[in-house]
């Protein structure tokens, strides 16, 4: 996949939603959708070179979807790397891209990891509609219970 294949209101929806995602985790320092191939779809970081991290996390991928495989845990979903100045998540969004974040060492992981998984769906769907796999996009439905 290209980023040719993926329209340009798909690569809007595409970085609203990495938008939405950092001002949901403002502990994050950056956000990539990137093509598992390693193009990048779209980005919402100053900091950090975009390709560079595209092209590291394809990498990083395929060794993460063979260590996987091979040991009977079933397809790739996400990758989590914790440095001593934070992490970086990659988080599977559909078969043909990821999901990645850079984040502060002070975040809180879960919260990380139910925002992510929320948004890489979302941009599962915002490519797959893009590509005419499936009907019209339709806003995220909240799954998160209310706090009491």
């Amino acid at each position: 996949m290209s980023t040719a294949m993926v329209n340009a209101e798909a690569e809007a929806e595409i970085l609203a939603e990495l938008r939405r995602l950092r001002a949901r985790l403002p502990q994050l320092t950056g956000a990539l959708a990137a093509s598992v191939d390693g193009l990048v779809l779209a980005h919402d970081s100053a900091a950090t070179e975009a390709e560079s991290v595209a092209a590291l996390t394809a990498a990083a991928l395929g060794v993460a979807r063979r260590l996987s495989d091979s040991t009977g845990q079933g397809g790739f979903r996400e990758l989590l790397v914790r440095g001593e100045s934070g992490y970086i998540a990659t988080y599977a969004a559909g078969d043909a891209a990821v999901l990645t974040l850079i984040a502060e060492p002070r975040v809180n992981v879960g919260r990380l990891h139910l925002e992510a998984r929320r948004s890489s769906l979302r941009i599962t769907e915002l490519i797959e509609h893009s590509l005419g796999r499936r009907g019209p996009v339709t806003p995220p439905m909240p799954t998160q219970a209310p706090l009491t």
